[in-house]
């Protein structure tokens, strides 16, 4: 089992969990995040000061796939985060030694 962390900008969320939801994937959690990457964040005009915007608001979706999964997976986040502009985050994929459901004590894929 893997672990999939994927960070991207709010507004694609939908069309990733959707992507997701079609190729099988049942569960996710997501998180709402900031930061930045090479960015570097951004300037803002407000009431004609400008200031910094460092931390860059974003969303990270965490899902736990199946071996056969990870690669479609993957791919499904790709295609529905992309818009092809600096910013659209980063996909991180870790391994996953044991998964237990708490209500039924379910272990490992059963679980997931």
């Amino acid at each position: 089992m893997k672990k999939i962390e994927a960070i991207f900008k709010p507004f694609k969320l939908d069309e990733v969990r959707e992507a997701l939801s079609e190729i099988g994937v049942s569960g996710l959690t997501v998180t709402e995040v900031k930061g930045f990457g090479r960015q570097k964040g951004h300037t803002e005009l407000y009431r004609g000061a400008e200031y910094v915007v460092d931390f860059l608001p974003k969303v990270k979706v965490d899902v736990v796939v199946p071996e056969t999964l990870v690669e479609n997976a993957i791919d499904a986040i790709i295609k529905a985060a992309r818009t092809g502009k600096i910013g659209d985050g980063k996909i991180f994929v870790s391994n996953v030694e044991q998964v237990i459901r708490i209500r039924t004590g379910e272990t490992d894929e059963a679980a997931i």
